[in-house]
Protein backbone atom coordinates (compact mmCIF):
# COMPACT_ATOMS: atom_id res chain seq x y z
CA UNK A 1 0.00 0.00 0.00
CA UNK A 2 1.45 3.40 -0.49
CA UNK A 3 1.59 6.29 1.85
CA UNK A 4 -1.42 8.12 1.20
CA UNK A 5 -3.90 4.77 1.63
CA UNK A 6 -1.82 3.93 5.30
CA UNK A 7 -2.44 7.44 6.06
CA UNK A 8 -5.98 7.64 5.36
CA UNK A 9 -6.96 4.28 6.43
CA UNK A 10 -5.23 4.61 10.12
CA UNK A 11 -6.61 7.84 11.24
CA UNK A 12 -10.25 6.91 9.14
CA UNK A 13 -10.11 3.73 11.55
CA UNK A 14 -9.09 6.10 14.46
CA UNK A 15 -11.50 8.72 13.67
CA UNK A 16 -14.02 6.02 13.28
CA UNK A 17 -13.51 4.18 16.68
CA UNK A 18 -14.08 7.72 18.38
CA UNK A 19 -17.29 7.68 17.09
CA UNK A 20 -18.36 3.99 18.34
CA UNK A 21 -17.26 4.72 21.40
CA UNK A 22 -19.52 7.29 22.12
CA UNK A 23 -17.57 10.85 21.08
CA UNK A 24 -20.04 13.16 18.93
CA UNK A 25 -18.38 16.42 18.68
CA UNK A 26 -15.04 17.14 17.90
CA UNK A 27 -13.54 21.27 18.37
CA UNK A 28 -11.08 21.60 15.36
CA UNK A 29 -8.87 24.78 14.83
CA UNK A 30 -7.06 25.04 11.39
CA UNK A 31 -3.63 23.98 10.28
CA UNK A 32 -1.39 21.88 8.13
CA UNK A 33 0.26 19.30 10.45
CA UNK A 34 -3.73 18.65 11.41
CA UNK A 35 -5.29 17.31 7.93
CA UNK A 36 -5.22 14.01 8.08
CA UNK A 37 -7.25 14.61 11.47
CA UNK A 38 -9.24 17.25 10.77
CA UNK A 39 -10.32 15.81 7.40
CA UNK A 40 -11.46 12.43 8.27
CA UNK A 41 -13.51 13.83 11.38
CA UNK A 42 -15.06 16.47 9.01
CA UNK A 43 -15.74 13.57 6.79
CA UNK A 44 -17.35 11.09 9.53
CA UNK A 45 -21.49 10.73 9.16
CA UNK A 46 -21.87 10.50 13.20
CA UNK A 47 -19.18 13.34 14.50
CA UNK A 48 -19.94 17.43 14.77
CA UNK A 49 -17.13 19.30 13.96
CA UNK A 50 -17.03 22.78 15.72
CA UNK A 51 -14.11 25.18 13.98
CA UNK A 52 -12.66 27.35 16.00
CA UNK A 53 -9.68 29.50 14.91
CA UNK A 54 -7.91 30.10 18.16
CA UNK A 55 -6.73 26.92 20.03
CA UNK A 56 -7.01 28.73 23.32
CA UNK A 57 -10.56 29.31 22.70
CA UNK A 58 -11.10 26.37 21.15
CA UNK A 59 -9.93 24.82 23.77
CA UNK A 60 -12.15 26.26 26.13
CA UNK A 61 -15.37 25.95 23.85
CA UNK A 62 -15.02 22.23 24.28
CA UNK A 63 -14.54 22.51 27.43
CA UNK A 64 -18.07 24.25 28.27
CA UNK A 65 -19.33 21.88 25.85
CA UNK A 66 -17.70 18.93 28.04
CA UNK A 67 -19.45 20.67 31.16
CA UNK A 68 -23.27 20.87 29.73
CA UNK A 69 -23.21 17.19 27.92
CA UNK A 70 -21.13 15.45 30.68
CA UNK A 71 -19.80 13.84 27.81
CA UNK A 72 -15.85 13.23 26.23
CA UNK A 73 -14.99 16.37 23.49
CA UNK A 74 -12.43 16.05 21.48
CA UNK A 75 -9.50 18.77 20.53
CA UNK A 76 -7.67 18.45 17.00
CA UNK A 77 -5.14 21.12 16.21
CA UNK A 78 -1.58 21.45 14.56
CA UNK A 79 1.88 20.95 15.61
CA UNK A 80 4.00 24.12 17.66
CA UNK A 81 2.63 26.26 19.54
CA UNK A 82 -1.30 25.54 19.11
CA UNK A 83 -0.40 22.59 21.03
CA UNK A 84 0.49 24.80 23.66
CA UNK A 85 -2.09 27.24 23.61
CA UNK A 86 -4.53 23.89 24.72
CA UNK A 87 -2.33 24.23 28.22
CA UNK A 88 -4.83 26.26 30.35
CA UNK A 89 -7.85 24.29 29.69
CA UNK A 90 -6.12 21.10 30.16
CA UNK A 91 -5.58 22.41 33.06
CA UNK A 92 -8.74 23.05 34.16
CA UNK A 93 -10.23 19.87 33.34
CA UNK A 94 -7.74 18.09 35.33
CA UNK A 95 -8.88 20.35 38.39
CA UNK A 96 -12.16 20.20 37.72
CA UNK A 97 -12.68 16.78 36.33
CA UNK A 98 -13.56 17.10 32.72
CA UNK A 99 -13.67 15.02 30.06
CA UNK A 100 -11.43 15.91 27.17
CA UNK A 101 -9.08 14.20 24.47
CA UNK A 102 -6.63 16.51 22.83
CA UNK A 103 -5.39 15.23 19.80
CA UNK A 104 -2.01 16.82 18.76
CA UNK A 105 -0.63 16.98 15.47
CA UNK A 106 3.52 16.94 15.35
CA UNK A 107 6.32 16.69 12.89
CA UNK A 108 7.76 13.06 12.43
CA UNK A 109 10.31 12.14 13.96
CA UNK A 110 13.33 13.05 11.72
CA UNK A 111 12.09 16.44 11.98
CA UNK A 112 12.12 16.97 15.71
CA UNK A 113 15.17 18.52 17.39
CA UNK A 114 16.84 19.75 14.42
CA UNK A 115 15.36 23.37 13.76
CA UNK A 116 12.23 22.40 11.64
CA UNK A 117 9.36 25.20 11.45
CA UNK A 118 6.15 24.79 13.61
CA UNK A 119 8.15 22.15 15.62
CA UNK A 120 8.22 21.66 19.62
CA UNK A 121 8.85 19.16 22.01
CA UNK A 122 5.07 17.86 22.62
CA UNK A 123 5.77 14.89 24.40
CA UNK A 124 3.96 14.97 27.74
CA UNK A 125 3.27 18.68 26.91
CA UNK A 126 0.73 18.75 29.51
CA UNK A 127 2.71 17.11 32.60
CA UNK A 128 0.50 15.62 35.10
CA UNK A 129 -2.60 17.37 33.93
CA UNK A 130 -3.73 14.37 31.54
CA UNK A 131 -4.67 11.07 32.98
CA UNK A 132 -2.79 9.78 29.84
CA UNK A 133 -0.35 10.32 27.59
CA UNK A 134 0.20 8.65 24.44
CA UNK A 135 2.50 9.19 21.53
CA UNK A 136 0.85 7.80 18.29
CA UNK A 137 2.55 5.08 15.96
CA UNK A 138 2.98 6.59 12.44
CA UNK A 139 0.43 5.69 9.95
CA UNK A 140 0.01 2.33 8.63
CA UNK A 141 -2.74 0.58 7.35
CA UNK A 142 -1.85 -3.26 7.90
CA UNK A 143 -4.56 -5.22 9.64
CA UNK A 144 -2.53 -4.95 13.16
CA UNK A 145 -1.87 -1.21 13.11
CA UNK A 146 -5.83 -0.65 12.31
CA UNK A 147 -6.78 -2.48 15.28
CA UNK A 148 -4.03 -0.60 17.34
CA UNK A 149 -5.48 2.89 16.09
CA UNK A 150 -9.40 1.42 17.11
CA UNK A 151 -7.85 0.31 20.52
CA UNK A 152 -6.05 4.16 21.37
CA UNK A 153 -9.33 5.53 19.81
CA UNK A 154 -11.45 3.72 22.38
CA UNK A 155 -9.15 3.74 25.46
CA UNK A 156 -8.55 7.77 25.22
CA UNK A 157 -12.78 8.17 25.52
CA UNK A 158 -12.68 5.67 28.35
CA UNK A 159 -9.82 7.08 30.14
CA UNK A 160 -11.72 10.80 29.25
CA UNK A 161 -14.60 9.22 30.90
CA UNK A 162 -14.05 6.56 33.86
CA UNK A 163 -12.84 6.97 37.02
CA UNK A 164 -12.48 11.04 37.83
CA UNK A 165 -13.33 12.75 34.33
CA UNK A 166 -10.22 14.16 33.32
CA UNK A 167 -8.38 14.98 30.11
CA UNK A 168 -6.21 12.58 28.05
CA UNK A 169 -3.31 13.52 25.08
CA UNK A 170 -2.48 11.78 22.03
CA UNK A 171 0.09 12.88 19.65
CA UNK A 172 0.17 11.79 16.36
CA UNK A 173 3.09 11.99 14.16
CA UNK A 174 2.78 12.64 10.25
CA UNK A 175 4.67 12.82 7.37
CA UNK A 176 4.05 14.10 4.00
CA UNK A 177 1.49 14.48 1.92
CA UNK A 178 -0.90 14.86 4.49
CA UNK A 179 -4.51 14.98 2.46
CA UNK A 180 -6.13 11.81 2.63
CA UNK A 181 -8.13 10.01 0.18
CA UNK A 182 -11.61 9.21 0.76
CA UNK A 183 -12.18 7.55 -2.54
CA UNK A 184 -10.60 4.50 -1.04
CA UNK A 185 -13.35 1.45 -1.02
CA UNK A 186 -14.61 0.43 2.59
CA UNK A 187 -12.59 3.45 4.30
CA UNK A 188 -14.08 3.30 7.46
CA UNK A 189 -13.46 -0.08 8.11
CA UNK A 190 -16.22 -2.59 8.56
CA UNK A 191 -19.45 -1.29 8.80
CA UNK A 192 -22.37 -1.92 11.81
CA UNK A 193 -20.42 -3.48 14.26
CA UNK A 194 -20.09 -2.94 17.98
CA UNK A 195 -16.83 -0.95 19.99
CA UNK A 196 -13.84 -2.59 19.76
CA UNK A 197 -13.37 -1.88 23.17
CA UNK A 198 -15.40 -1.87 25.86
CA UNK A 199 -15.75 -1.04 29.67
CA UNK A 200 -18.21 -1.41 32.21
CA UNK A 201 -17.60 0.48 35.43
CA UNK A 202 -19.91 -0.60 38.92
CA UNK A 203 -20.91 1.77 41.46
CA UNK A 204 -18.50 1.61 44.11
CA UNK A 205 -20.50 0.31 47.72
CA UNK A 206 -18.98 0.35 51.49
CA UNK A 207 -19.82 -3.01 53.79
CA UNK A 208 -22.72 -3.50 55.36
CA UNK A 209 -20.61 -3.24 59.02
CA UNK A 210 -18.86 -0.17 58.13
CA UNK A 211 -22.53 1.43 57.17
CA UNK A 212 -23.66 0.44 60.39
CA UNK A 213 -21.09 1.62 62.52
CA UNK A 214 -21.19 4.90 60.64
CA UNK A 215 -24.51 5.25 60.67
CA UNK A 216 -24.52 4.45 64.60
CA UNK A 217 -21.77 7.36 64.89
CA UNK A 218 -23.71 10.22 63.06
CA UNK A 219 -27.20 9.47 65.15
CA UNK A 220 -25.67 9.79 67.84
CA UNK A 221 -24.31 13.30 67.25
CA UNK A 222 -27.10 16.00 66.58
CA UNK A 223 -24.71 18.45 66.09
CA UNK A 224 -23.66 17.61 62.64
CA UNK A 225 -23.48 19.52 59.52
CA UNK A 226 -23.51 18.07 55.65
CA UNK A 227 -21.78 20.34 53.11
CA UNK A 228 -22.47 19.86 49.53
CA UNK A 229 -19.57 21.98 47.76
CA UNK A 230 -19.06 21.83 43.42
CA UNK A 231 -20.75 18.89 41.94
CA UNK A 232 -22.17 17.94 38.21
CA UNK A 233 -25.10 14.98 39.50
CA UNK A 234 -28.36 16.76 39.61
CA UNK A 235 -29.45 13.33 41.26
CA UNK A 236 -27.25 13.91 44.74
CA UNK A 237 -29.89 16.57 45.76
CA UNK A 238 -32.39 14.60 46.32
CA UNK A 239 -30.26 11.72 48.16
CA UNK A 240 -28.32 14.78 50.42
CA UNK A 241 -31.65 16.17 51.05
CA UNK A 242 -33.43 13.34 52.52
CA UNK A 243 -30.16 12.20 54.22
CA UNK A 244 -29.88 15.15 55.94
CA UNK A 245 -34.07 15.42 57.09
CA UNK A 246 -33.22 11.75 58.70
CA UNK A 247 -30.45 13.02 60.39
CA UNK A 248 -31.81 16.16 61.18
CA UNK A 249 -28.93 18.56 60.19
CA UNK A 250 -28.37 21.26 58.16
CA UNK A 251 -26.95 21.61 54.75
CA UNK A 252 -24.36 23.81 53.77
CA UNK A 253 -25.12 24.11 49.69
CA UNK A 254 -22.62 25.68 47.60
CA UNK A 255 -24.04 27.36 44.59
CA UNK A 256 -22.50 24.70 42.23
CA UNK A 257 -24.01 22.07 44.20
CA UNK A 258 -27.03 21.35 42.21
CA UNK A 259 -29.03 21.72 45.38
CA UNK A 260 -30.20 25.53 45.85
CA UNK A 261 -32.69 24.74 42.84
CA UNK A 262 -34.96 22.21 41.80
CA UNK A 263 -37.76 20.11 42.76
CA UNK A 264 -36.27 18.14 45.90
CA UNK A 265 -36.76 19.25 49.95
CA UNK A 266 -35.07 22.07 50.71
CA UNK A 267 -36.41 21.99 54.38
CA UNK A 268 -32.96 21.39 55.40
CA UNK A 269 -30.58 23.72 53.34
CA UNK A 270 -28.99 26.35 54.36
CA UNK A 271 -28.14 28.44 51.45
CA UNK A 272 -27.13 32.04 53.71
CA UNK A 273 -24.05 30.73 55.47
CA UNK A 274 -21.22 32.31 53.31
CA UNK A 275 -22.90 35.97 54.71
CA UNK A 276 -23.02 35.08 58.74
CA UNK A 277 -20.09 32.69 58.89
CA UNK A 278 -17.69 35.53 58.09
CA UNK A 279 -18.20 36.35 61.94
CA UNK A 280 -15.66 35.14 64.21
CA UNK A 281 -18.25 34.76 67.24
CA UNK A 282 -20.74 33.19 65.32
CA UNK A 283 -18.89 30.83 63.90
CA UNK A 284 -17.21 29.83 67.49
CA UNK A 285 -21.05 29.37 68.63
CA UNK A 286 -21.90 27.03 65.62
CA UNK A 287 -18.99 23.96 66.61
CA UNK A 288 -20.02 21.04 64.92
CA UNK A 289 -19.71 17.58 66.00
CA UNK A 290 -18.99 16.35 62.90
CA UNK A 291 -19.01 17.67 58.65
CA UNK A 292 -19.98 15.65 56.53
CA UNK A 293 -19.18 16.60 52.97
CA UNK A 294 -19.94 16.04 49.11
CA UNK A 295 -18.41 17.42 46.12
CA UNK A 296 -15.45 20.01 45.92
CA UNK A 297 -14.45 22.28 48.49
CA UNK A 298 -17.53 25.53 48.51
CA UNK A 299 -16.72 28.66 46.57
CA UNK A 300 -17.15 30.30 49.96
CA UNK A 301 -14.09 31.38 52.02
CA UNK A 302 -16.42 32.24 54.84
CA UNK A 303 -16.54 28.35 55.39
CA UNK A 304 -12.73 27.88 54.82
CA UNK A 305 -12.65 29.66 58.13
CA UNK A 306 -14.97 27.68 59.34
CA UNK A 307 -13.05 24.65 58.92
CA UNK A 308 -9.99 26.57 60.21
CA UNK A 309 -12.05 27.70 62.93
CA UNK A 310 -12.77 23.67 63.89
CA UNK A 311 -9.99 21.52 62.99
CA UNK A 312 -10.48 18.86 65.74
CA UNK A 313 -14.18 18.18 64.47
CA UNK A 314 -14.17 15.09 62.13
CA UNK A 315 -14.84 15.62 58.82
CA UNK A 316 -15.69 12.99 55.86
CA UNK A 317 -15.30 13.41 52.38
CA UNK A 318 -17.71 11.57 50.02
CA UNK A 319 -15.45 10.84 46.96
CA UNK A 320 -17.06 8.97 43.98
CA UNK A 321 -13.57 7.62 43.25
CA UNK A 322 -9.92 8.38 44.85
CA UNK A 323 -8.58 11.77 44.88
CA UNK A 324 -7.78 14.64 47.73
CA UNK A 325 -9.61 17.85 47.71
CA UNK A 326 -8.96 18.79 51.45
CA UNK A 327 -7.06 21.92 50.71
CA UNK A 328 -7.52 23.19 54.87
CA UNK A 329 -5.26 20.50 56.17
CA UNK A 330 -7.59 18.98 58.88
CA UNK A 331 -7.86 15.77 59.75
CA UNK A 332 -9.92 14.02 57.32
CA UNK A 333 -11.16 10.78 56.71
CA UNK A 334 -12.54 10.10 52.93
CA UNK A 335 -15.00 7.89 52.25
CA UNK A 336 -15.02 6.23 48.52
CA UNK A 337 -18.36 5.49 47.57
CA UNK A 338 -20.99 6.57 44.98
CA UNK A 339 -22.67 9.01 46.52
CA UNK A 340 -26.39 8.33 45.81
CA UNK A 341 -26.46 4.63 47.23
CA UNK A 342 -24.30 6.08 50.36
CA UNK A 343 -27.12 8.41 51.26
CA UNK A 344 -29.32 5.68 50.82
CA UNK A 345 -27.63 3.18 52.65
CA UNK A 346 -26.40 4.80 55.32
CA UNK A 347 -30.45 5.57 55.42
CA UNK A 348 -31.10 1.87 55.90
CA UNK A 349 -28.68 0.84 58.24
CA UNK A 350 -29.92 3.76 60.46
CA UNK A 351 -33.38 2.91 59.63
CA UNK A 352 -34.33 2.60 63.26
CA UNK A 353 -33.02 5.84 64.08
CA UNK A 354 -35.42 9.05 63.86
CA UNK A 355 -34.07 12.47 64.46
CA UNK A 356 -36.18 15.24 65.81
CA UNK A 357 -35.82 18.88 65.02
CA UNK A 358 -33.17 20.08 67.14
CA UNK A 359 -32.20 23.17 68.70
CA UNK A 360 -29.14 22.83 66.40
CA UNK A 361 -31.04 22.88 63.42
CA UNK A 362 -33.46 25.76 64.21
CA UNK A 363 -30.80 28.18 64.92
CA UNK A 364 -29.27 27.54 61.51
CA UNK A 365 -32.75 27.76 59.82
CA UNK A 366 -33.29 31.13 61.84
CA UNK A 367 -30.04 32.70 60.72
CA UNK A 368 -30.49 32.05 56.91
CA UNK A 369 -33.69 33.44 57.20
CA UNK A 370 -32.92 36.41 58.81
CA UNK A 371 -30.12 36.47 55.92
CA UNK A 372 -32.76 35.94 53.09
CA UNK A 373 -34.67 39.08 54.56
CA UNK A 374 -32.08 41.33 54.51
CA UNK A 375 -31.43 40.09 50.79
CA UNK A 376 -35.40 40.53 49.97
CA UNK A 377 -34.85 44.10 51.12
CA UNK A 378 -35.45 46.39 48.03
CA UNK A 379 -32.64 48.46 46.54
CA UNK A 380 -32.44 52.09 46.23
CA UNK A 381 -33.09 52.14 42.72
CA UNK A 382 -29.69 52.07 42.12
CA UNK A 383 -28.10 49.38 39.71
CA UNK A 384 -25.27 47.28 42.08
CA UNK A 385 -23.66 44.68 41.34
CA UNK A 386 -25.18 42.12 43.71
CA UNK A 387 -28.34 43.79 42.38
CA UNK A 388 -27.93 42.79 38.64
CA UNK A 389 -27.14 39.73 40.23
CA UNK A 390 -30.36 39.06 42.02
CA UNK A 391 -32.49 40.52 38.54
CA UNK A 392 -30.38 38.10 37.11
CA UNK A 393 -31.88 35.23 38.84
CA UNK A 394 -34.85 36.41 39.64
CA UNK A 395 -35.44 36.46 35.27
CA UNK A 396 -33.73 33.28 34.03
CA UNK A 397 -35.31 30.80 32.75
CA UNK A 398 -36.47 27.61 34.18
CA UNK A 399 -34.58 24.13 32.55
CA UNK A 400 -31.52 26.28 31.67
CA UNK A 401 -27.97 26.59 32.33
CA UNK A 402 -26.34 29.48 34.05
CA UNK A 403 -22.43 29.40 33.43
CA UNK A 404 -20.70 31.74 35.89
CA UNK A 405 -17.07 33.20 36.16
CA UNK A 406 -14.45 33.79 38.33
CA UNK A 407 -14.00 36.50 41.31
CA UNK A 408 -16.77 38.62 42.08
CA UNK A 409 -19.47 36.82 39.53
CA UNK A 410 -19.92 33.56 41.57
CA UNK A 411 -19.17 35.64 44.65
CA UNK A 412 -22.46 37.30 44.17
CA UNK A 413 -23.86 34.03 42.61
CA UNK A 414 -23.24 32.42 45.93
CA UNK A 415 -25.04 35.75 48.02
CA UNK A 416 -27.91 35.85 45.87
CA UNK A 417 -28.92 32.42 44.35
CA UNK A 418 -31.92 31.14 47.02
CA UNK A 419 -33.60 27.73 47.07
CA UNK A 420 -36.47 27.50 44.48
CA UNK A 421 -38.22 24.85 42.37
CA UNK A 422 -37.21 26.46 38.99
CA UNK A 423 -34.40 24.32 37.43
CA UNK A 424 -31.09 25.43 36.80
CA UNK A 425 -28.02 23.60 35.87
CA UNK A 426 -25.17 25.45 37.37
CA UNK A 427 -21.77 25.38 35.81
CA UNK A 428 -18.16 27.39 36.45
CA UNK A 429 -14.29 26.71 36.00
CA UNK A 430 -13.64 26.17 39.96
CA UNK A 431 -10.65 23.76 39.13
CA UNK A 432 -8.03 26.75 38.55
CA UNK A 433 -10.42 29.45 39.24
CA UNK A 434 -9.29 31.52 36.54
CA UNK A 435 -10.86 34.18 34.42
CA UNK A 436 -9.18 32.99 31.05
CA UNK A 437 -11.66 31.33 28.52
CA UNK A 438 -14.82 32.00 30.38
CA UNK A 439 -16.22 33.68 27.33
CA UNK A 440 -15.44 30.47 25.17
CA UNK A 441 -16.91 28.43 27.91
CA UNK A 442 -20.29 30.00 28.15
CA UNK A 443 -20.62 29.90 24.09
CA UNK A 444 -19.13 25.77 24.00
CA UNK A 445 -21.95 25.04 27.06
CA UNK A 446 -24.55 26.95 24.34
CA UNK A 447 -23.36 24.60 21.78
CA UNK A 448 -25.41 21.89 23.14
CA UNK A 449 -28.55 23.68 22.42
CA UNK A 450 -29.49 24.21 26.16
CA UNK A 451 -30.32 27.83 26.98
CA UNK A 452 -27.80 29.31 28.57
CA UNK A 453 -26.95 32.80 30.42
CA UNK A 454 -23.21 33.26 31.06
CA UNK A 455 -22.00 36.13 34.10
CA UNK A 456 -19.17 37.27 33.99
CA UNK A 457 -17.32 40.71 34.68
CA UNK A 458 -15.34 43.25 32.41
CA UNK A 459 -12.06 41.37 32.95
CA UNK A 460 -13.07 38.08 32.19
CA UNK A 461 -15.14 39.60 28.91
CA UNK A 462 -12.08 41.28 27.84
CA UNK A 463 -9.48 38.51 28.43
CA UNK A 464 -11.46 36.17 25.84
CA UNK A 465 -13.70 38.68 23.76
CA UNK A 466 -12.42 36.34 20.33
CA UNK A 467 -14.34 33.53 21.91
CA UNK A 468 -17.42 35.85 20.51
CA UNK A 469 -16.34 34.52 17.24
CA UNK A 470 -18.09 30.89 17.66
CA UNK A 471 -20.96 32.34 18.60
CA UNK A 472 -20.90 34.32 15.48
CA UNK A 473 -20.20 31.60 12.82
CA UNK A 474 -22.86 29.35 14.26
CA UNK A 475 -25.32 30.91 15.48
CA UNK A 476 -25.55 30.17 19.21
CA UNK A 477 -28.34 31.42 21.20
CA UNK A 478 -26.65 32.71 24.57
CA UNK A 479 -27.19 35.80 26.72
CA UNK A 480 -23.89 37.26 28.56
CA UNK A 481 -24.61 39.58 31.81
CA UNK A 482 -21.21 41.78 32.13
CA UNK A 483 -21.17 43.09 35.23
CA UNK A 484 -18.68 46.25 34.80
CA UNK A 485 -16.73 48.09 37.43
CA UNK A 486 -13.79 49.03 35.09
CA UNK A 487 -11.27 46.89 36.47
CA UNK A 488 -10.82 44.10 39.00
CA UNK A 489 -13.32 44.71 41.42
CA UNK A 490 -12.22 41.43 44.02
CA UNK A 491 -9.16 42.84 45.00
CA UNK A 492 -10.98 45.90 46.89
CA UNK A 493 -11.75 43.15 49.13
CA UNK A 494 -8.06 41.95 49.55
CA UNK A 495 -5.80 43.65 51.51
CA UNK A 496 -4.27 44.75 48.58
CA UNK A 497 -6.65 47.56 49.04
CA UNK A 498 -4.83 49.80 51.33
CA UNK A 499 -1.68 50.11 49.19
CA UNK A 500 -2.85 53.39 47.45
CA UNK A 501 0.23 54.12 45.45
CA UNK A 502 0.20 51.04 43.40
CA UNK A 503 -3.35 49.61 43.90
CA UNK A 504 -5.31 50.87 40.42
CA UNK A 505 -2.07 50.29 37.98
CA UNK A 506 -1.51 46.74 39.62
CA UNK A 507 -5.02 45.14 40.89
CA UNK A 508 -7.68 47.81 40.04
CA UNK A 509 -6.40 47.80 36.06
CA UNK A 510 -9.51 49.61 34.59
CA UNK A 511 -9.46 48.70 31.19
CA UNK A 512 -11.49 52.44 30.20
CA UNK A 513 -12.49 50.86 26.88
CA UNK A 514 -16.57 50.37 25.52
CA UNK A 515 -17.72 46.46 24.62
CA UNK A 516 -20.14 47.67 22.54
CA UNK A 517 -18.62 48.27 19.21
CA UNK A 518 -16.88 44.78 20.14
CA UNK A 519 -20.10 42.96 20.70
CA UNK A 520 -21.75 44.61 17.17
CA UNK A 521 -18.66 43.45 15.22
CA UNK A 522 -19.21 39.38 16.70
CA UNK A 523 -22.97 40.32 15.16
CA UNK A 524 -24.37 40.47 18.74
CA UNK A 525 -27.09 42.56 19.62
CA UNK A 526 -25.89 45.01 22.63
CA UNK A 527 -28.27 46.35 25.83
CA UNK A 528 -27.04 48.93 28.58
CA UNK A 529 -29.63 49.10 31.09
CA UNK A 530 -29.38 51.97 33.53
CA UNK A 531 -31.91 50.41 36.50
CA UNK A 532 -32.99 47.43 38.06
CA UNK A 533 -36.48 47.10 36.27
CA UNK A 534 -34.62 48.00 33.19
CA UNK A 535 -32.47 45.57 33.63
CA UNK A 536 -34.85 42.85 33.71
CA UNK A 537 -36.51 43.84 30.83
CA UNK A 538 -33.41 43.27 29.03
CA UNK A 539 -32.44 40.19 30.42
CA UNK A 540 -36.28 39.11 29.33
CA UNK A 541 -35.77 40.67 26.07
CA UNK A 542 -32.49 39.07 25.61
CA UNK A 543 -33.86 35.60 26.04
CA UNK A 544 -36.11 36.23 23.40
CA UNK A 545 -33.41 37.14 20.71
CA UNK A 546 -31.47 34.74 18.86
CA UNK A 547 -28.02 34.26 18.29
CA UNK A 548 -25.60 36.26 20.96
CA UNK A 549 -26.99 39.00 22.91
CA UNK A 550 -24.77 41.25 25.83
CA UNK A 551 -26.43 42.81 28.75
CA UNK A 552 -23.93 45.16 30.02
CA UNK A 553 -24.05 46.79 33.43
CA UNK A 554 -21.97 49.60 34.49
CA UNK A 555 -21.18 49.46 38.22
CA UNK A 556 -18.77 51.49 40.70
CA UNK A 557 -15.91 49.31 42.72
CA UNK A 558 -15.95 51.43 45.34
CA UNK A 559 -19.94 51.51 45.98
CA UNK A 560 -19.64 47.99 45.66
CA UNK A 561 -17.36 47.48 47.97
CA UNK A 562 -19.60 49.73 50.42
CA UNK A 563 -22.66 47.93 49.39
CA UNK A 564 -21.46 44.49 50.46
CA UNK A 565 -20.05 45.27 53.60
CA UNK A 566 -23.36 47.25 54.59
CA UNK A 567 -25.02 44.10 53.64
CA UNK A 568 -23.01 41.90 55.49
CA UNK A 569 -22.94 44.32 58.47
CA UNK A 570 -26.64 44.29 58.85
CA UNK A 571 -26.92 40.84 59.00
CA UNK A 572 -23.91 39.92 61.17
CA UNK A 573 -25.45 42.38 63.67
CA UNK A 574 -28.78 41.05 63.81
CA UNK A 575 -28.16 37.41 64.05
CA UNK A 576 -25.41 38.15 67.24
CA UNK A 577 -28.33 40.67 68.71
CA UNK A 578 -31.61 38.01 68.14
CA UNK A 579 -30.33 35.02 67.89
CA UNK A 580 -27.03 34.72 70.04
CA UNK A 581 -28.17 37.19 72.46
Amino acid sequence: MNHIEDLTRYIANFVDELSKSGLTDVVISPGSRSTPLAMTIAEHPDIKEWIVLDERSAAFFGLGLAKQTKRPVALVCSSGTAAANYFPAIVEAHQSRVPLIALTADRPHELRDIGAPQAIDQIRLYGDYVKNFHEMALPESSEGMLRYARTRAARAVNEASTGNPGPVHLNFPFREPLVPDFSLENVWGEPLREPFTIWHEGNKKLSEGFLKHFANKLYANKKGVIVCGPQVDEDVAEAVSILAESLGVPVLADPLSQLRTGTHSTTNIIEGYDAFLRNEKIRKALKPDYILRFGAMPVSKAYLFYLKDNPDVNQYVIEEHEGYREPVGNPTEFIIADPISFCSDLLEAGSSVHADETEWLNTWKEMNKIVKSHLATSSDGSLTEGEAVRQLVDVVPDNSSLYVGNSMAIRDVDTFLQTGEKKLTLLANRGANGIDGMVSSGIGASASGQPVTLLLGDLSFYHDMNGLLAAKQYNLDITILVVNNNGGGIFSFLPQVSSEKHFEALFGTPLDIEFKQAIEMYGGSYHNPKSPNELKEALLKSYGEKGLSVVEVKTDRTENLHWHRDLWKGIEEEILKSVFQ
